[in-house]
Order: structure tokens, then sequence, then C-alpha cells
């Protein structure tokens, strides 16, 4: 049987495109065709005790690692399945109702930065002030032995949202301007606005405006140490401080106005007639700059969480773009602070501090990433500052087929059918119809999957149906074969 292949998440399309999905909840793109999108599972630690405004794990040179959280008000480490109070002094911090934590890794030390405090630095146990930092929004570890701050707040020049800092080469204690150690300042003025966001992108650092980039180029040790140069490209930039992420030698941008990946060169649009403008009326103009975006390399996906438009300032949904199909799916989370969480790893013997019984322990399958020592998984701290993995079996879910029909004649669908490569635990069908194309659907009768097929039984001149899923499923194509019935 001819099946349309699963095009995708594909709003801004022609709604008769074969194969894409108009609309779908919980499911997401992988290498061979579209599945359930996993549900999160705590993981073995408890609650923040407060909301998550950012977190990271530190890999030292010697590949251990830290795992590191912060609040408002603190800076937490996580530590034998419990987080440890890794503020300077044991003193809150002051942060403020918007501030983040951006964290860097410069050599074993951890840096990290939320423009209310003054940087800060860990190489082992708490973290302590940096004498003489500037206070910056957002910072990096660059090639060459830099720590770059930028959107920056200190005594000389006050706040200054559009100027960069690096400290002395090779010594991130040192940011005092000079020559002699290449510690400098300066601002990013060809375009207005403030930096928003900045990320390296190989030997290069990319600054992002919200209507332009700016690469930052290693020039040599003393006098002009960073040269940047405005990258052509119309008004791409960042809509915020966590809308870019490295995808592997190439960035992906959440813009004012599109979609990006960004190689260095010249920033090329990824969501023009697909997601673009669906994007644009389903998210809160208000809070979009809260967007977080976060790389899943294991399943080369990117995960774009985002206020939605009746949000009141939490990233309560989720677009999922896969970078080697270039396609699309969804999968709605509360998220307040995205983590590829690396697994410590467990033995058998070691369940126990999972859970007391075997029953009890999360719903994931034991071949998962989850267990494995030094597994990547996507996890985030949801709405009760929990660290939860997107390890678990999928919940509810569902896809909307395109419409099928012809303009000049009545058809009939008796059946539609899914060829799955994975069967759900149920699923059900529900087809809708209309006599023209663009006047509202009138729903049909839902229909339970029988012996591979949905016995449908609906006339009209266009069709188009919801399948709903329960459980783990995967699938390639959909059909909904047509018998004409009548014509005009």
């Amino acid at each position: 049987m001819t099946m349309n292949p699963i095009r995708g998440f594909s709003p801004d399309s022609d709604p008769t495109t074969p194969g894409i999905l108009t609309a779908c909840s919980n499911v997401i793109p992988f290498a061979a065709g579209y599945k359930g999108a996993p549900s999160p599972v705590a993981v073995n630690a408890p609650a923040l005790a407060a909301e998550a405004r950012g977190a990271v794990v530190a890999t030292r040179l010697d590949g251990s690692r830290r795992v590191f959280a912060g609040t408002q008000t603190r800076l937490y480490e996580l530590l034998s399945a419990a987080w440890t109070d890794r503020s300077a002094g044991g003193v809150a911090y002051t942060g403020s109702s918007e501030s983040r934590w951006s964290f860097a890794q410069f050599g074993d030390t951890t840096v990290a930065t939320n423009l209310a405090d003054p940087m800060q630095s860990s190489a082992s146990g708490a973290f302590a002030a940096i004498a003489g930092a500037p206070k910056a929004k957002i910072v990096v570890s660059a090639s060459n032995n830099f720590v770059i701050a930028f959107s920056t707040n200190e005594g000389t020049y006050g706040p200054s949202p559009d100027r960069w800092w690096c400290c002395a080469q090779s010594d991130q204690t040192n940011w005092t301007p000079s020559v002699a150690t290449s510690a400098q300042t300066g601002r990013l003025i060809a375009i207005e606005g403030a930096i928003q966001a900045a990320q390296t992108l190989g030997d290069y650092v990319v600054a992002y405006k919200q209507r332009a980039i700016f690469l930052g180029v290693f020039a040599g040790a003393g006098g002009v140490v960073w040269q940047w140069n405005l990258v052509p490209g119309g008004e791409a930039g960042a809509v915020g401080q966590e809308a870019v992420c490295d995808i592997g030698g190439r960035h992906f941008i959440v813009g004012n106005d599109n979609f990006w990946i960004f190689d260095g060169t010249r920033p090329e649009p990824v969501g023009d007639g697909v997601t673009r403008q669906w994007f644009l009326d389903n998210s809160s103009p208000t809070y979009r700059y809260r967007t977080k975006v976060v790389y899943d390399k294991q399943n080369n996906l990117v995960r774009v969480n985002y206020p939605s438009l009746t949000s009141t300032g939490a990233c309560d949904a989720c677009l999922v773009y896969h970078v080697g199909k270039k396609e699309w799916g969804v999968s709605d989370v509360v998220i307040q602070a995205p983590l590829n969480y690396i697994a410590p790893g467990v033995t058998i013997d070691g369940l126990n501090a999972y859970a007391a019984t075997i029953d009890a322990l999360p719903n994931i399958p034991f071949d998962s990433q989850y267990w494995a020592s030094g597994g990547q998984t996507p996890s985030y701290f949801n709405a009760s500052n929990q660290l939860v993995a997107m390890n678990g079996a999928t919940g509810a879910s569902s896809f909307t087929t395109s419409d099928i029909g012809d303009d000049a004649a009545v058809t009939m669908i008796e059946q539609a059918r899914v060829r799955f490569s994975r069967v759900p635990d149920s699923a059900n069908a529900t087809g809708f119809y209309a006599m023209n194309e663009g006047e509202p659907l009138v729903a049909g009768a839902v229909c339970p999957r029988n012996e591979g097929k949905f016995d449908l039984y609906q006339s009209a001149r266009y069709h188009r149906v919801r399948f709903d899923f329960t459980g783990d499923h995967q699938e390639t194509g959909y059909d909904l074969p047509l018998k004409q019935v009548g014509g005009r």
C-alpha cells in the first residue's frame, strides 16, 4: 500500500501538502521517522529550594564533571544525590527578578555570572567572587585562553549592555585592561541595542544582538586582541540570552522574526513556510525573550522551549527541530532551565539509591542512557524546581494529517492507516471533513485501531484525520485512501 511519508509539523504550509502534519502533540522526529516524545522522570535528586535560573554540567580537564544549578540567590552543586550550597561564603546573592546564571568552563575552573552580583569562580568547593571582574550578563570561555564577558556593569563605565570584556590571557582572575596581559574591553555599536546572547563557534566568539550578529576573531596578543566584525544577513539576531545553542560547528538561533542556523558566514533561515509564522502567532510577544534552546546531540534534536501566547512568563511550550531531517515536531513541557544531564551511572547493587523495590524504580528502560555512566540525557528543571530527565514512556500523544480531497469530487474514506515501526499501547482515529477547503471542519466518529486499520466512514470533498495514541510509538507514514462517490 502506498503511504504518504510523514514530513513533519508544518503549520505554515498549504494544508493540502501531502505528508505534512497540520497539528501534533508530543510527537517528534527521529532519524527513521516520527515517534512519541518521552515523558519526564525525576532524576535522583531533591527539588531545588527555589526556581532554577540556569544549570550546567561542567567538565574538567581530566574528564570529571560537576553539575551546578543556580537560583536567584544561591549556587548549588549536585553531590551524592543532594544539592550542596556552593554560594560564596554561604551567603545569599542578590540577583534580580529577571537574572539568569551564565556558566563557562575555563580549564578546571567554573565561572558563573548573573549581572546583578560579582562574577564567581570555583575550581573546587564553594564559589568566590573574582576581584576586579566586571559584573556581566553572559560569560563564555574562548580559544586562546580567554574568558569573555558581555553586557557588563562595573565602576569605570557603569551599566554597558553593548560592552564586552576579556580577561588577561590564561588568567581569569585579572580583568584590568593592559596591552601586556591582553585584557581588554570595548563596545559593539555598529548596530543599536544590547548584547542578548553569546556563544563560541570553533575558534570564533559570536555575540548576538536582537537584530545583528558580530563575529569575534582573535587578532593576537597585545594591541587589538579581539576583532569584531558585523555579519551580513539583514536583521538576524537572538531574541534572548538563552535563545542560541551550538549544534556542532553551527549555531541554532531563535530570532525576533525567524529561526536561523549560523555557520560563521551568513545566517540561513530554517522556519520559512514551515513554522515561522505559526511560532510568531502562538508565542508570547511579551515574554518571547525568555525562550530557551538546547541541543540534544544524541538524538540530533534542538528543543525550542518558549512562552506560549497565554503564558504569564513561563516557558510552557516546545517546538522540536531535527537538525538532519530539517523537520519539526512538538513536545510541550513547562521548563525553568534546560540541562543535558550526564548520569553518574549505576550498578545493580546501587539501584537501592533510586528506589526500595524494582517496581518503584523510575519508569525508564534499562537500556536508556539514564543508567549508563557518562550517558547524556536531555533534562530540565520543571515547575516544581525538580530536575527531570526526558526518558520516560510516552504519555498521550497525537498528530493530525494534511487535508486530502478534490474541489471537484465528493469522496468517501472507509479506512485510514498508519505505518508503524512500533505499535502504541492504544490508538484511535477521529475523522474531520468539509465540503470546501478552508471551511470549518466537522468532526466525525472516534474509531479504535482494528486489525491494523481505523474504520472511518465519512463523505465530503476534503478530509483530515487526527490519530491519538498512548504509550511509545514510531511511524513513518499514513494513508487515507479515497473512493469517489460524487462530483460537481
